[in-house]
């Protein structure tokens, strides 16, 4: 039946021409190229903000470890500047730096104090709890500084991707002092 229909509407003989154009075949595959290559391209560009982001976020914590002086609100402002510099952000970045200690009885951190910029509001014990998994075992009394980071970042073509939230979430031991102080409401 397939083949009767085929032969009615005359798409045999078509099937089996060989005789064409290059300009023709090219014309069909250059939207399958040109969206393959702007899909290489974007995926790339995605991965190597990633990658700024991550970058900026190590930096600003370890930045913020080697403080011996009191933090305050000027401090976290030039933070979020500095995050906003380095990712070369389009839309106002967060930034979130916590002071925990690590209570070794509890098997726990707990908030020392919490300062966000950006839409972020500050950590609560609560959220500190939930975060049992994602922070190392330390010895009892210890302090940790944690640096959590968000942008929102907007590839150059839409493949599918939308606008992805970076978040990165980076903690460091202070280094110069037994612990970051912050001074200010």
């Amino acid at each position: 039946m397939f083949k009767r229909i085929v032969k009615c509407l005359g798409l045999h003989s078509f099937a089996h021409k060989e005789e064409g154009s290059v300009s023709i075949e090219a014309l069909i595959m250059m939207p399958v190229v040109f969206w393959v290559y702007a899909a290489m391209f974007t995926i790339f560009q995605t991965y190597q903000e990633y990658t700024v982001n991550q970058q900026a976020a190590y930096t600003i914590g370890d930045m913020i470890s080697r403080e011996t002086l009191p933090l305050d609100g000027d401090y976290l402002d030039g933070v979020q500047e500095l995050l906003d510099y380095m990712t070369n952000s389009k839309t106002q970045s967060t930034v979130r730096v916590s002071s925990l200690q690590y209570n070794a009885a509890a098997k726990r951190f707990y908030l020392h104090w919490s300062r966000a910029r950006g839409s972020a509001q500050p950590v609560t014990d609560a959220d500190v709890s939930a975060w049992t998994d994602r922070l190392p075992i330390m010895p009892d009394g210890e302090y940790i500084v944690v640096t959590e980071t968000w942008t929102q970042y907007t590839p150059p073509f839409n493949i599918g991707l939308g606008q992805p939230d970076i978040k990165n979430f980076i903690f460091t031991r202070a280094r110069y002092a037994p612990r970051v102080l912050y001074t200010g409401s």
